[in-house]
Protein backbone atom coordinates (compact mmCIF):
# COMPACT_ATOMS: atom_id res chain seq x y z
CA UNK A 1 0.00 0.00 0.00
CA UNK A 2 3.06 2.66 0.84
CA UNK A 3 4.32 1.90 -2.73
CA UNK A 4 1.06 2.60 -4.42
CA UNK A 5 0.27 5.41 -2.71
CA UNK A 6 4.61 6.67 -2.79
CA UNK A 7 3.82 8.24 -6.36
CA UNK A 8 0.41 10.65 -4.59
CA UNK A 9 3.01 11.37 -1.34
CA UNK A 10 5.42 12.61 -4.11
CA UNK A 11 3.12 14.73 -6.49
CA UNK A 12 1.59 16.61 -2.88
CA UNK A 13 5.22 17.30 -1.49
CA UNK A 14 5.98 18.60 -5.33
CA UNK A 15 3.09 20.53 -5.10
CA UNK A 16 4.32 22.13 -2.17
CA UNK A 17 7.57 22.32 -3.22
CA UNK A 18 6.02 24.58 -5.94
CA UNK A 19 4.11 26.49 -3.72
CA UNK A 20 6.37 27.48 -1.52
CA UNK A 21 9.06 28.39 -3.94
CA UNK A 22 6.88 30.51 -5.78
CA UNK A 23 6.28 32.36 -2.95
CA UNK A 24 10.09 32.78 -2.93
CA UNK A 25 9.97 35.30 -5.49
CA UNK A 26 6.97 37.35 -4.00
CA UNK A 27 8.91 38.65 -0.99
CA UNK A 28 9.43 42.56 -0.79
CA UNK A 29 13.22 42.73 0.96
CA UNK A 30 16.09 40.35 1.52
CA UNK A 31 15.28 39.99 5.01
CA UNK A 32 11.58 39.12 4.06
CA UNK A 33 13.28 36.27 1.29
CA UNK A 34 15.28 34.50 4.19
CA UNK A 35 12.28 34.31 6.22
CA UNK A 36 9.90 33.23 3.11
CA UNK A 37 13.01 30.37 2.73
CA UNK A 38 12.75 29.14 6.43
CA UNK A 39 9.51 28.62 6.56
CA UNK A 40 9.08 26.94 3.56
CA UNK A 41 11.14 24.48 4.41
CA UNK A 42 8.77 23.61 7.43
CA UNK A 43 5.57 23.90 5.42
CA UNK A 44 6.43 22.63 2.23
CA UNK A 45 9.50 19.86 2.99
CA UNK A 46 8.38 18.55 5.97
CA UNK A 47 11.53 19.86 8.95
CA UNK A 48 9.89 21.34 12.14
CA UNK A 49 13.33 22.75 12.39
CA UNK A 50 15.23 24.94 9.55
CA UNK A 51 17.55 27.69 9.26
CA UNK A 52 19.78 30.14 7.05
CA UNK A 53 23.27 31.31 7.49
CA UNK A 54 23.84 33.82 5.31
CA UNK A 55 27.90 34.91 4.37
CA UNK A 56 28.90 38.32 5.22
CA UNK A 57 30.94 40.31 3.40
CA UNK A 58 34.44 39.42 5.92
CA UNK A 59 33.68 35.77 5.17
CA UNK A 60 31.86 34.22 8.28
CA UNK A 61 27.79 32.96 8.60
CA UNK A 62 25.61 34.92 10.50
CA UNK A 63 21.91 33.20 11.26
CA UNK A 64 19.85 35.24 9.35
CA UNK A 65 16.50 33.74 9.92
CA UNK A 66 14.59 30.99 11.77
CA UNK A 67 11.83 29.10 11.18
CA UNK A 68 9.77 26.21 13.86
CA UNK A 69 10.72 27.08 17.10
CA UNK A 70 10.44 30.80 18.70
CA UNK A 71 12.75 29.61 21.93
CA UNK A 72 15.81 28.28 19.55
CA UNK A 73 14.76 31.43 17.07
CA UNK A 74 15.23 34.09 20.33
CA UNK A 75 19.03 32.49 20.96
CA UNK A 76 20.92 31.35 18.21
CA UNK A 77 19.77 34.08 15.28
CA UNK A 78 22.14 36.72 15.18
CA UNK A 79 24.59 35.02 16.14
CA UNK A 80 27.83 34.19 13.99
CA UNK A 81 30.26 31.09 13.25
CA UNK A 82 33.77 31.81 11.57
CA UNK A 83 33.77 30.27 7.92
CA UNK A 84 36.77 27.64 8.69
CA UNK A 85 34.34 26.61 11.33
CA UNK A 86 31.28 26.29 8.56
CA UNK A 87 34.25 24.62 5.92
CA UNK A 88 35.08 22.17 8.33
CA UNK A 89 31.23 20.89 9.02
CA UNK A 90 30.70 21.21 4.79
CA UNK A 91 33.52 18.21 4.49
CA UNK A 92 32.47 16.13 7.27
CA UNK A 93 30.16 13.28 7.52
CA UNK A 94 28.56 12.13 4.50
CA UNK A 95 28.14 13.69 0.95
CA UNK A 96 24.44 13.72 -0.28
CA UNK A 97 25.01 14.86 -3.85
CA UNK A 98 25.17 18.90 -2.98
CA UNK A 99 23.73 17.98 0.86
CA UNK A 100 25.89 17.11 3.42
CA UNK A 101 24.64 14.88 6.14
CA UNK A 102 26.48 14.88 9.88
CA UNK A 103 25.28 11.96 11.36
CA UNK A 104 25.18 12.20 15.39
CA UNK A 105 27.83 9.46 15.66
CA UNK A 106 30.58 11.98 14.02
CA UNK A 107 28.69 15.51 14.89
CA UNK A 108 30.04 14.95 18.97
CA UNK A 109 33.20 17.13 17.80
CA UNK A 110 31.37 20.00 16.80
CA UNK A 111 29.23 20.46 19.78
CA UNK A 112 32.10 22.92 21.10
CA UNK A 113 32.82 25.10 18.13
CA UNK A 114 31.09 28.35 17.09
CA UNK A 115 28.58 27.87 15.00
CA UNK A 116 25.80 28.98 16.42
CA UNK A 117 23.30 25.68 17.44
CA UNK A 118 20.62 24.32 19.08
CA UNK A 119 19.36 21.02 20.00
CA UNK A 120 17.62 19.03 22.19
CA UNK A 121 18.84 15.46 23.79
CA UNK A 122 17.46 12.01 22.59
CA UNK A 123 17.85 8.15 22.88
CA UNK A 124 19.46 6.39 20.04
CA UNK A 125 17.77 5.61 16.94
CA UNK A 126 15.85 2.32 17.40
CA UNK A 127 16.28 1.18 13.57
CA UNK A 128 19.06 2.32 11.04
CA UNK A 129 16.88 5.59 9.43
CA UNK A 130 15.38 6.75 12.25
CA UNK A 131 16.78 10.45 13.17
CA UNK A 132 18.63 11.52 15.71
CA UNK A 133 18.26 14.78 17.68
CA UNK A 134 22.04 15.51 17.39
CA UNK A 135 22.26 14.66 13.46
CA UNK A 136 22.87 17.58 11.45
CA UNK A 137 21.98 18.01 7.57
CA UNK A 138 22.83 21.14 5.25
CA UNK A 139 22.06 22.29 2.47
CA UNK A 140 24.78 25.00 1.16
CA UNK A 141 23.69 27.64 -1.72
CA UNK A 142 26.09 29.07 -4.29
CA UNK A 143 25.68 31.87 -6.70
CA UNK A 144 25.77 31.52 -10.42
CA UNK A 145 29.48 32.10 -10.29
CA UNK A 146 30.35 29.43 -7.65
CA UNK A 147 30.40 31.82 -4.48
CA UNK A 148 29.17 30.30 -1.21
CA UNK A 149 25.85 32.57 -0.47
CA UNK A 150 24.86 30.63 2.83
CA UNK A 151 24.07 27.19 4.01
CA UNK A 152 20.15 26.05 4.85
CA UNK A 153 20.33 23.84 8.52
CA UNK A 154 17.13 21.84 8.72
CA UNK A 155 16.35 19.15 11.59
CA UNK A 156 13.86 16.99 12.85
CA UNK A 157 11.87 15.35 10.19
CA UNK A 158 8.57 14.73 10.65
CA UNK A 159 8.34 11.55 10.11
CA UNK A 160 10.96 11.21 12.16
CA UNK A 161 13.09 9.65 9.53
CA UNK A 162 16.24 10.49 7.61
CA UNK A 163 15.28 11.74 4.39
CA UNK A 164 15.43 9.32 1.45
CA UNK A 165 16.44 10.14 -2.39
CA UNK A 166 13.03 11.76 -2.83
CA UNK A 167 13.17 14.12 0.26
CA UNK A 168 17.43 15.26 -0.42
CA UNK A 169 16.29 15.92 -4.38
CA UNK A 170 13.38 17.50 -3.43
CA UNK A 171 15.64 19.90 -0.35
CA UNK A 172 18.51 19.81 -3.17
CA UNK A 173 16.14 21.69 -5.37
CA UNK A 174 14.84 23.71 -2.98
CA UNK A 175 18.19 24.99 -2.07
CA UNK A 176 19.33 25.82 -5.56
CA UNK A 177 16.01 27.79 -5.73
CA UNK A 178 16.73 29.99 -2.48
CA UNK A 179 19.57 30.52 -3.77
CA UNK A 180 18.34 32.20 -6.31
CA UNK A 181 15.91 33.84 -4.76
CA UNK A 182 18.23 35.52 -2.26
CA UNK A 183 20.65 36.76 -5.34
CA UNK A 184 17.10 37.99 -6.86
CA UNK A 185 16.44 39.51 -3.51
CA UNK A 186 19.78 41.45 -3.04
CA UNK A 187 20.07 43.02 -6.79
CA UNK A 188 16.39 44.29 -6.28
CA UNK A 189 17.44 45.58 -3.50
CA UNK A 190 20.47 47.49 -5.32
CA UNK A 191 17.68 48.68 -8.53
CA UNK A 192 15.60 50.22 -5.43
CA UNK A 193 18.20 52.15 -3.94
CA UNK A 194 18.99 53.26 -7.28
CA UNK A 195 15.80 53.93 -8.11
CA UNK A 196 15.30 56.09 -5.50
CA UNK A 197 18.22 58.06 -6.07
CA UNK A 198 17.47 58.56 -9.87
CA UNK A 199 13.78 59.87 -8.83
CA UNK A 200 15.43 62.20 -6.12
CA UNK A 201 17.49 63.56 -8.44
CA UNK A 202 15.38 64.93 -11.75
CA UNK A 203 11.96 63.27 -12.60
CA UNK A 204 12.10 64.64 -16.17
CA UNK A 205 15.53 63.02 -17.61
CA UNK A 206 15.41 59.18 -18.12
CA UNK A 207 16.64 57.49 -15.07
CA UNK A 208 19.68 55.97 -16.10
CA UNK A 209 20.94 59.61 -18.38
CA UNK A 210 20.29 61.01 -14.47
CA UNK A 211 21.92 58.75 -12.73
CA UNK A 212 25.23 59.29 -14.84
CA UNK A 213 24.82 62.50 -15.00
CA UNK A 214 24.29 63.14 -10.92
CA UNK A 215 26.86 60.32 -10.25
CA UNK A 216 29.54 62.09 -12.67
CA UNK A 217 28.83 65.94 -11.61
CA UNK A 218 28.38 65.21 -8.11
CA UNK A 219 31.01 62.41 -7.24
CA UNK A 220 33.22 63.81 -4.66
CA UNK A 221 36.26 62.84 -6.68
CA UNK A 222 37.37 63.70 -9.61
CA UNK A 223 35.79 62.26 -12.51
CA UNK A 224 36.79 62.92 -16.66
CA UNK A 225 35.77 61.93 -19.83
CA UNK A 226 38.02 61.67 -22.61
CA UNK A 227 38.16 60.46 -26.25
CA UNK A 228 39.11 57.57 -27.62
CA UNK A 229 40.88 56.37 -30.91
CA UNK A 230 41.44 59.05 -33.66
CA UNK A 231 43.28 61.87 -33.56
CA UNK A 232 42.02 63.18 -30.57
CA UNK A 233 42.98 60.44 -28.47
CA UNK A 234 43.08 61.18 -24.57
CA UNK A 235 41.67 64.63 -25.22
CA UNK A 236 39.40 65.56 -21.92
CA UNK A 237 35.50 65.99 -23.11
CA UNK A 238 33.91 66.75 -19.94
CA UNK A 239 35.30 67.18 -16.40
CA UNK A 240 32.98 67.49 -12.84
CA UNK A 241 33.98 69.77 -10.50
CA UNK A 242 35.40 67.96 -8.13
CA UNK A 243 38.39 67.41 -10.67
CA UNK A 244 38.65 71.01 -11.44
CA UNK A 245 38.87 72.08 -7.90
CA UNK A 246 41.61 69.36 -7.43
CA UNK A 247 43.20 70.72 -10.11
CA UNK A 248 42.97 74.56 -9.91
CA UNK A 249 41.41 74.98 -13.48
CA UNK A 250 38.00 75.50 -14.78
CA UNK A 251 36.38 73.30 -17.55
CA UNK A 252 36.84 75.39 -19.96
CA UNK A 253 40.05 74.86 -20.06
CA UNK A 254 40.59 71.42 -18.86
CA UNK A 255 39.08 70.35 -22.49
CA UNK A 256 42.08 71.87 -23.71
CA UNK A 257 44.69 69.49 -22.53
CA UNK A 258 44.77 65.21 -22.08
CA UNK A 259 46.18 63.59 -19.24
CA UNK A 260 49.52 62.99 -20.67
CA UNK A 261 49.60 66.76 -20.77
CA UNK A 262 49.21 67.06 -16.97
CA UNK A 263 51.03 64.54 -15.98
CA UNK A 264 54.38 64.95 -14.10
CA UNK A 265 57.33 63.89 -16.48
CA UNK A 266 58.55 61.09 -14.41
CA UNK A 267 55.58 59.74 -14.39
CA UNK A 268 54.64 59.40 -17.95
CA UNK A 269 55.83 56.28 -18.58
CA UNK A 270 53.25 55.42 -15.73
CA UNK A 271 50.75 56.88 -17.46
CA UNK A 272 51.52 55.20 -21.00
CA UNK A 273 51.59 51.57 -19.25
CA UNK A 274 48.18 51.84 -17.73
CA UNK A 275 45.74 50.06 -20.11
CA UNK A 276 42.32 51.94 -21.28
CA UNK A 277 40.34 49.46 -20.26
CA UNK A 278 40.73 48.66 -16.66
CA UNK A 279 43.49 50.48 -16.26
CA UNK A 280 44.92 52.18 -12.67
CA UNK A 281 47.70 54.14 -11.67
CA UNK A 282 49.26 56.25 -9.23
CA UNK A 283 50.74 59.07 -10.68
CA UNK A 284 51.23 62.91 -10.57
CA UNK A 285 49.02 65.81 -12.20
CA UNK A 286 49.88 69.29 -12.26
CA UNK A 287 47.44 72.06 -10.87
CA UNK A 288 47.13 75.41 -12.09
CA UNK A 289 49.73 76.92 -10.00
CA UNK A 290 52.11 74.71 -11.35
CA UNK A 291 52.46 72.16 -8.47
CA UNK A 292 51.84 68.50 -8.42
CA UNK A 293 49.28 66.66 -6.71
CA UNK A 294 49.10 62.58 -6.18
CA UNK A 295 46.38 60.98 -7.64
CA UNK A 296 45.13 57.56 -8.23
CA UNK A 297 43.70 56.98 -11.98
CA UNK A 298 41.24 54.36 -12.54
CA UNK A 299 40.01 54.02 -16.21
CA UNK A 300 36.77 51.93 -17.90
CA UNK A 301 35.51 51.82 -21.20
CA UNK A 302 31.98 53.29 -21.53
CA UNK A 303 29.75 52.71 -24.77
CA UNK A 304 26.92 54.01 -25.77
CA UNK A 305 23.65 51.31 -26.56
CA UNK A 306 23.88 51.17 -30.31
CA UNK A 307 27.80 50.49 -30.09
CA UNK A 308 28.55 53.65 -30.58
CA UNK A 309 31.67 55.81 -30.03
CA UNK A 310 33.35 54.60 -27.10
CA UNK A 311 35.30 56.96 -24.54
CA UNK A 312 37.43 56.17 -21.45
CA UNK A 313 36.00 57.17 -18.25
CA UNK A 314 38.75 58.55 -15.36
CA UNK A 315 37.99 58.32 -11.67
CA UNK A 316 40.31 60.54 -10.02
CA UNK A 317 41.34 60.17 -6.46
CA UNK A 318 43.47 62.51 -4.46
CA UNK A 319 46.08 60.31 -2.74
CA UNK A 320 47.91 63.39 -1.84
CA UNK A 321 47.56 62.78 2.13
CA UNK A 322 48.41 59.18 2.02
CA UNK A 323 51.05 59.90 -0.38
CA UNK A 324 52.37 62.09 2.36
CA UNK A 325 51.83 59.75 5.06
CA UNK A 326 53.82 56.89 3.18
CA UNK A 327 56.61 59.66 2.66
CA UNK A 328 56.61 60.26 6.25
CA UNK A 329 56.38 56.39 7.50
CA UNK A 330 59.72 55.76 4.79
CA UNK A 331 61.22 58.97 6.20
CA UNK A 332 60.90 57.61 9.79
CA UNK A 333 62.07 54.18 9.08
CA UNK A 334 65.34 55.45 7.41
CA UNK A 335 66.21 59.24 9.74
CA UNK A 336 67.10 59.21 13.21
CA UNK A 337 64.28 60.57 15.46
CA UNK A 338 66.19 62.78 17.32
CA UNK A 339 68.27 64.43 15.11
CA UNK A 340 66.85 63.98 11.42
CA UNK A 341 69.36 62.45 10.20
CA UNK A 342 69.88 59.62 8.04
CA UNK A 343 70.31 56.55 10.50
CA UNK A 344 72.43 53.80 9.89
CA UNK A 345 70.68 51.61 7.30
CA UNK A 346 69.76 54.73 5.43
CA UNK A 347 73.21 55.55 5.28
CA UNK A 348 74.33 51.63 4.26
CA UNK A 349 71.80 51.83 1.24
CA UNK A 350 73.31 55.20 -0.02
CA UNK A 351 76.97 53.95 0.44
CA UNK A 352 76.08 50.41 -1.13
CA UNK A 353 74.12 51.69 -3.83
CA UNK A 354 77.75 53.33 -5.12
CA UNK A 355 79.48 49.80 -4.85
CA UNK A 356 79.71 46.93 -7.07
CA UNK A 357 82.08 43.87 -5.99
CA UNK A 358 84.26 44.48 -9.30
CA UNK A 359 87.92 44.79 -7.49
CA UNK A 360 89.69 47.88 -7.28
CA UNK A 361 92.72 46.78 -9.30
CA UNK A 362 91.99 44.02 -12.23
CA UNK A 363 94.24 42.20 -14.69
CA UNK A 364 95.30 44.53 -17.83
CA UNK A 365 92.98 43.78 -21.03
CA UNK A 366 94.13 42.96 -24.46
CA UNK A 367 95.06 46.56 -25.33
CA UNK A 368 96.39 47.32 -22.58
CA UNK A 369 98.79 44.11 -22.58
CA UNK A 370 99.85 45.39 -26.39
CA UNK A 371 100.26 49.11 -25.03
CA UNK A 372 102.50 47.53 -22.70
CA UNK A 373 104.55 45.62 -25.05
CA UNK A 374 104.85 48.11 -27.35
CA UNK A 375 105.80 50.56 -24.44
CA UNK A 376 108.01 48.33 -22.66
CA UNK A 377 106.18 48.92 -19.57
CA UNK A 378 103.45 46.94 -17.36
CA UNK A 379 100.45 48.56 -16.70
CA UNK A 380 100.89 49.26 -12.89
CA UNK A 381 97.30 48.93 -11.27
CA UNK A 382 97.01 50.65 -7.48
CA UNK A 383 96.24 49.20 -4.18
CA UNK A 384 92.97 49.34 -2.62
CA UNK A 385 92.37 49.21 0.94
CA UNK A 386 91.31 50.62 3.77
CA UNK A 387 91.67 54.55 3.03
CA UNK A 388 94.70 53.80 1.34
CA UNK A 389 95.58 54.88 -1.79
CA UNK A 390 94.92 53.65 -5.52
CA UNK A 391 96.25 54.54 -8.99
CA UNK A 392 94.12 52.56 -10.87
CA UNK A 393 90.64 53.94 -12.47
CA UNK A 394 90.95 57.97 -11.76
CA UNK A 395 94.26 58.87 -12.07
CA UNK A 396 96.66 59.03 -15.83
CA UNK A 397 99.09 56.83 -15.60
CA UNK A 398 102.88 58.00 -15.43
CA UNK A 399 103.24 56.43 -18.93
CA UNK A 400 100.73 58.37 -21.00
CA UNK A 401 97.56 56.18 -20.48
CA UNK A 402 94.67 55.25 -18.19
CA UNK A 403 95.05 51.93 -16.52
CA UNK A 404 91.25 51.79 -16.18
CA UNK A 405 90.83 52.79 -20.13
CA UNK A 406 89.82 48.94 -21.26
CA UNK A 407 88.92 47.50 -18.20
CA UNK A 408 88.03 43.74 -18.11
CA UNK A 409 84.90 42.85 -16.95
CA UNK A 410 84.61 41.28 -13.28
CA UNK A 411 84.01 37.81 -13.26
CA UNK A 412 81.49 36.88 -10.45
CA UNK A 413 79.78 33.33 -9.79
CA UNK A 414 76.42 33.05 -12.37
CA UNK A 415 77.48 36.27 -14.65
CA UNK A 416 77.68 35.85 -18.35
CA UNK A 417 81.31 36.02 -20.03
CA UNK A 418 81.90 38.98 -22.07
CA UNK A 419 84.31 40.80 -23.94
CA UNK A 420 86.43 43.82 -23.16
CA UNK A 421 83.78 46.66 -24.18
CA UNK A 422 85.15 49.41 -26.29
CA UNK A 423 87.76 47.11 -28.22
CA UNK A 424 87.22 46.12 -31.77
CA UNK A 425 88.08 43.60 -32.80
CA UNK A 426 89.42 42.34 -29.76
CA UNK A 427 86.97 39.58 -28.28
CA UNK A 428 86.29 39.49 -24.81
CA UNK A 429 85.89 36.28 -22.53
CA UNK A 430 82.31 35.66 -23.63
CA UNK A 431 83.90 35.31 -27.34
CA UNK A 432 82.52 37.45 -30.35
CA UNK A 433 78.94 38.84 -29.97
CA UNK A 434 79.13 38.41 -26.05
CA UNK A 435 76.81 41.47 -24.70
CA UNK A 436 78.62 44.23 -22.75
CA UNK A 437 79.36 43.75 -19.46
CA UNK A 438 77.36 44.19 -16.02
CA UNK A 439 79.75 46.82 -15.12
CA UNK A 440 79.30 49.25 -18.29
CA UNK A 441 77.06 51.69 -16.59
CA UNK A 442 78.56 51.84 -13.54
CA UNK A 443 80.69 54.26 -12.47
CA UNK A 444 83.26 52.34 -10.12
CA UNK A 445 83.97 54.16 -6.92
CA UNK A 446 88.38 54.66 -6.60
CA UNK A 447 90.43 55.94 -3.81
CA UNK A 448 92.96 58.58 -4.35
CA UNK A 449 96.26 57.83 -2.37
CA UNK A 450 96.90 58.97 0.93
CA UNK A 451 100.47 59.73 0.71
CA UNK A 452 100.64 62.09 -2.02
CA UNK A 453 97.61 64.36 -3.91
CA UNK A 454 97.78 62.82 -7.61
CA UNK A 455 94.32 64.05 -8.38
CA UNK A 456 92.52 61.88 -7.81
CA UNK A 457 88.65 62.51 -6.72
CA UNK A 458 86.50 59.36 -4.61
CA UNK A 459 83.59 58.91 -1.78
CA UNK A 460 85.50 60.22 1.07
CA UNK A 461 83.73 58.66 3.95
CA UNK A 462 84.02 60.34 7.55
CA UNK A 463 83.45 58.79 10.26
CA UNK A 464 83.31 61.04 13.65
CA UNK A 465 82.87 60.50 17.29
CA UNK A 466 82.10 62.82 19.68
CA UNK A 467 84.85 63.41 22.55
CA UNK A 468 83.65 64.34 25.87
CA UNK A 469 79.59 63.43 25.64
CA UNK A 470 79.28 60.78 27.72
CA UNK A 471 80.42 63.04 30.44
CA UNK A 472 78.03 66.06 29.24
CA UNK A 473 75.30 62.98 29.32
CA UNK A 474 76.46 61.70 32.90
CA UNK A 475 76.53 65.01 34.55
CA UNK A 476 73.44 67.16 32.93
CA UNK A 477 71.24 64.11 32.16
CA UNK A 478 70.14 62.62 28.77
CA UNK A 479 67.98 65.53 28.08
CA UNK A 480 70.93 68.07 27.76
CA UNK A 481 72.70 65.41 25.64
CA UNK A 482 70.17 65.12 23.30
CA UNK A 483 70.27 68.69 22.38
CA UNK A 484 74.02 68.26 21.98
CA UNK A 485 73.55 65.79 20.01
CA UNK A 486 70.82 67.91 17.64
CA UNK A 487 73.53 70.95 17.39
CA UNK A 488 75.74 68.90 16.50
CA UNK A 489 74.05 67.19 13.74
CA UNK A 490 72.92 70.95 12.75
CA UNK A 491 76.44 72.10 12.85
CA UNK A 492 77.71 69.34 10.17
CA UNK A 493 75.04 69.44 7.89
CA UNK A 494 75.48 73.35 7.57
CA UNK A 495 79.06 72.96 7.22
CA UNK A 496 78.97 69.93 3.99
CA UNK A 497 78.08 70.60 0.57
CA UNK A 498 74.38 70.62 -0.42
CA UNK A 499 74.71 67.03 -1.84
CA UNK A 500 76.68 65.47 0.57
CA UNK A 501 75.46 62.91 3.55
CA UNK A 502 75.44 63.17 7.25
CA UNK A 503 74.30 60.42 8.79
CA UNK A 504 73.83 59.16 12.32
CA UNK A 505 75.21 55.47 13.53
CA UNK A 506 74.04 55.70 16.93
CA UNK A 507 74.81 57.61 19.96
CA UNK A 508 77.67 60.07 19.35
CA UNK A 509 79.04 58.89 15.70
CA UNK A 510 77.96 60.22 12.92
CA UNK A 511 79.25 59.58 9.22
CA UNK A 512 79.86 62.29 6.67
CA UNK A 513 79.78 61.02 2.66
CA UNK A 514 81.65 63.25 0.27
CA UNK A 515 82.15 62.69 -3.06
CA UNK A 516 84.22 64.51 -5.59
CA UNK A 517 86.85 64.59 -3.27
CA UNK A 518 90.61 64.27 -2.93
CA UNK A 519 92.56 63.54 0.30
CA UNK A 520 93.54 66.79 0.86
CA UNK A 521 89.88 67.97 -0.24
CA UNK A 522 88.48 65.61 3.07
CA UNK A 523 91.38 66.60 5.60
CA UNK A 524 90.26 70.04 5.25
CA UNK A 525 86.54 68.98 5.38
CA UNK A 526 87.35 67.02 8.75
CA UNK A 527 89.37 70.09 10.14
CA UNK A 528 86.23 72.56 9.15
CA UNK A 529 84.02 70.18 10.70
CA UNK A 530 85.71 69.41 13.83
CA UNK A 531 86.22 73.13 14.55
CA UNK A 532 82.48 73.87 13.56
CA UNK A 533 81.82 70.97 16.48
CA UNK A 534 84.35 72.83 19.07
CA UNK A 535 82.32 76.25 19.89
CA UNK A 536 80.04 76.18 23.14
CA UNK A 537 76.72 74.61 22.69
CA UNK A 538 73.96 76.47 25.48
CA UNK A 539 71.58 73.97 26.74
CA UNK A 540 68.73 75.38 29.70
CA UNK A 541 71.18 78.93 30.04
CA UNK A 542 74.77 77.00 30.74
CA UNK A 543 77.27 76.14 28.07
CA UNK A 544 78.80 72.87 27.48
CA UNK A 545 81.39 71.54 24.97
CA UNK A 546 82.27 68.53 22.96
CA UNK A 547 85.27 67.27 20.85
CA UNK A 548 85.17 65.72 17.69
CA UNK A 549 87.48 62.65 16.27
CA UNK A 550 87.43 62.38 13.01
CA UNK A 551 88.85 59.12 10.86
CA UNK A 552 88.70 59.34 6.92
CA UNK A 553 87.74 56.00 5.04
CA UNK A 554 87.69 56.18 0.84
CA UNK A 555 84.71 53.72 -0.77
CA UNK A 556 86.06 51.61 -3.22
CA UNK A 557 84.54 49.22 -5.86
CA UNK A 558 85.10 45.69 -4.37
CA UNK A 559 84.55 46.47 -0.96
CA UNK A 560 81.51 46.22 0.73
CA UNK A 561 79.21 49.14 2.92
CA UNK A 562 80.36 47.68 6.20
CA UNK A 563 84.14 47.35 5.13
CA UNK A 564 84.43 50.84 3.77
CA UNK A 565 82.64 52.08 7.43
CA UNK A 566 85.04 49.81 9.44
CA UNK A 567 88.21 51.10 7.64
CA UNK A 568 87.08 54.73 8.61
CA UNK A 569 86.30 53.63 12.12
CA UNK A 570 89.42 52.35 12.46
CA UNK A 571 91.05 55.23 11.46
CA UNK A 572 89.04 57.37 12.87
CA UNK A 573 89.99 55.61 16.90
CA UNK A 574 93.86 56.10 15.74
CA UNK A 575 93.64 59.73 15.06
CA UNK A 576 91.96 59.76 18.56
CA UNK A 577 94.60 57.85 20.68
CA UNK A 578 97.42 59.88 18.77
CA UNK A 579 96.04 62.87 20.59
CA UNK A 580 95.88 63.93 24.49
CA UNK A 581 92.56 63.32 26.46
CA UNK A 582 92.48 67.48 27.13
CA UNK A 583 93.49 68.11 23.00
CA UNK A 584 91.05 65.78 22.06
CA UNK A 585 88.31 67.82 24.49
CA UNK A 586 89.38 71.08 23.06
CA UNK A 587 89.08 70.23 19.38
Amino acid sequence: METESEPYVRLATLRQLHQVVAELNTARSLADTLQTVVDGIVVGLGYELACVNLVRPDGDLVVAAFAGDPAAEALITGRVGSRASWERRLTMGESWDGLRFIPHTEGWVLLEDDVPQWHTDGPDPRFADEWHPEDRLYAPMYASGGELLGVISVDRPRNGRRPGAWGREALQMYAFQAAIAISNARLRANMQRALVRLEREQQALRASEESFRQAFEYAPSGMAIAEMGGDQHGRLLRTNDALCRLLGRPASVLRRYSFSDLVHPEDIGTLLRTSAEGGRAELRLGRRDGTYVWVSLRNSVVADAADGPRFLLTHVEDIEERKRHELQLAHRASHDSLTGLPNSAELRSRLGARLCRRPQSVRATAVEALDAAYEGHGAHGGHGGHGGGIEAGGAVGEHGFRPDAYPEPFEYPGAPAVPAPGVPGVPGPGGPGAGPGPYDHHVHMVAPATDIDDGTKGLAVLFCDLDGFKSINDRFGHHTGDAVLIEVARRLTTGVRDGDTVARLGGDEFVVLADGLGAADAADLAVRLRNAIIPPIRVDGRAVRVGASFGIGWASCGMSADEVLRSADQRMYIEKRSRSKAHRRAG
